[in-house]
């Protein structure tokens, strides 16, 4: 997934969702899930903030109704009740507070803002870099890794070093900390090296 974290003076907010297209000409959204809970966050009735591309400011917005359809995900919105207010709304991300989510209770299971900003370094401490983000992709989720200078064997600029994707899989990430800020992988051969 792109980036699913936005964040200023308030809480970071996580991306719950992105509405894709419309659908009809009831004003249903086609809406990309991302989030393990969709029945959760798009009941009738739950309240999520809105953020459309470029804006700066929230709107908020009261599900009327969600169901599933040929593997997406149809939601209904109050306010909006024809296909080109639905399009209007094309791009727009719901969002929720870090606040109002729940503690996992899976010791495996993460937030990506908990794992984004966390050292990865291999298992003989060498310094790979820090997680940008948290990409999620029908093949899986990926760590979006900024390389240390350091581990490119390259001066220090400021700027932030290459990305390197790695699969977040058991066998290539076996240690996460967030208590620690660390993440200990051990990658296959190839997959650090520089193109």
């Amino acid at each position: 997934m792109p980036a699913s974290r936005v964040s200023g003076d308030d809480p970071v907010q996580l991306v719950v969702g992105r509405v894709a297209k419309s659908h009809g000409v009831r004003g249903e959204l086609v809406v990309e899930v991302r989030t393990d809970e969709p029945e959760l966050r798009f009941a009738p009735g739950a309240v999520l903030k809105g953020r459309l591309p470029r804006a700066k400011s929230l709107g908020e917005y009261t599900i009327e109704s969600a169901r599933e359809h040929s593997g997406r995900l149809l939601v209904r919105v109050q306010g909006v009740g024809d296909r080109s207010e639905a399009d209007a709304l094309r791009g727009m991300v719901f969002l929720v507070d870090t606040d109002d989510l729940p503690p996992s209770q899976d010791p495996d299971e993460f937030y990506d803002h908990e794992l984004e900003g966390l050292s990865v370094r291999l298992a003989d401490g060498t310094v790979v870099g820090t997680v940008n983000e948290v990409l999620h992709s029908a093949a899986g989720e990926l760590l979006s890794v900024h390389a240390a200078a350091s581990f490119d064997g390259v001066e220090p600029s400021g700027e932030p070093g290459r990305e390197i994707l790695i699969p977040f899989v058991t066998a290539i990430v076996p240690t996460v900390s967030v208590a620690e800020g660390l993440i200990v992988i051990d990658p296959p051969e190839g997959l650090l090296d520089k193109e």
